[in-house]
């Protein structure tokens, strides 16, 4: 039986999640469908475009991202201190980007009316804000509002009815550096790993393509959590790796699965020394983080998956 979601997210733990999506249909989320001859590639782009909206709505970062023929893949961090600060007003502004609201919300939103609301009014409104602050930095919501949106948008497509996803979405807590290092390269070189891309920069619909794409004007996509280098903190907004670092990682992890570039991952690479993987566990790790890991991934977990390998070898 499946465990509840709040049993799944917790703050206390970490605020960075992997949640990924899987299509239910014979005709892919994405693609070409074999049978007819029916491309749905433009779908990636309802993926990418929703995805990032409601990345400036919610109080939920976007790490990493990538859309799939039949799957979505997206890294989130929960920023729940920049939630707790917005004002009543800001909660509303942005849930109303999302839904109608209430009468009420929708007249104290009205300057004009919002003073001819009386003080009972005023608490109902308050009491409803608080709901909705609460859900904008709820993944279960984000993801929500994300498949959703999706599946009426293909049924309307497909002029039909019925279920488009595999019922819940699956989230993979982010314990630690390692985790999330590990995760985000998993990630971002899902095209790659899977033969529909030759290299990171050529692949659709991920946020490695549009980080390269901004580091060329030497920026960072403002749609997506940015790199600061810092330690691993709870509370930061920030990814805490150095652009360049991550890169690095990325091209030399990228060439294990490119048959023409193939290249080995040194010691020097700061994000790999720093988690005390050697490259064989590393390569396990990428190849293995959905097979091998359920609900949590830390760097004390792998290392015991580690373990636990090397005594099966031996046996």
């Amino acid at each position: 039986m499946p465990r509840p979601r709040k049993s799944l997210i917790s703050l206390s733990d970490t605020p960075y999640y992997h949640c990924v999506s899987r299509c239910v249909r014979r005709a892919f989320l994405c693609g070409k469908d074999k049978f007819s001859g029916q491309s749905y590639e433009h779908r990636r782009q309802w993926v990418e475009n929703r995805l990032l909206f409601l990345g400036s709505v919610f109080a939920i970062d976007i790490c990493a991202y990538a859309v799939m023929s039949n799957h979505t893949h997206v890294v989130l961090h929960i920023d729940r201190n920049t939630a707790v600060q917005w004002s009543t007003e800001q909660v509303l502004q942005r849930w109303h980007r999302l839904h109608k609201g209430t009468v009420l919300t929708q007249r104290y939103l009205n300057l004009v009316e919002r003073n001819a609301l009386s003080s009972a009014e005023i608490e109902t409104v308050e009491n409803t804000a608080a709901i909705y602050r609460e859900r904008l930095y709820d993944i279960s919501w984000f993801m929500r509002l994300l498949n959703e949106y999706i599946a009426r948008q293909a049924n309307k497509e497909d002029d039909c009815t019925g279920r488009f996803w595999e019922g819940r979405f699956k989230s993979q807590a982010l314990l630690d550096e390692t985790a999330l290092a590990a995760c985000m390269v998993y990630v971002d070189l899902n095209p790659v790993r899977a033969g529909i891309a030759r290299t990171p920069g050529q692949s659709l619909y991920t946020s490695v393509r549009k980080r390269l794409r901004a580091i060329k004007h030497n920026k960072q996509p403002k749609a997506l959590s940015p790199f600061n280098g810092k330690s691993y903190k709870r509370t930061s907004v920030s990814l805490p790796f150095l652009l360049s670092d991550y890169f690095e990682l990325i091209e030399q992890t990228g060439r294990q699965f490119h048959p023409a570039k193939r290249g080995r991952i040194t010691n020097e690479v700061p994000i790999l020394a720093k988690a005390g993987l050697n490259i064989t566990d590393w390569y396990w790790l990428i190849n293995n983080i959905e097979n091998e890991f359920t609900t949590k991934i830390g760097l004390s977990s792998i290392h015991q998956k580690l373990e636990n390998r090397s005594r099966r070898v031996i046996a």
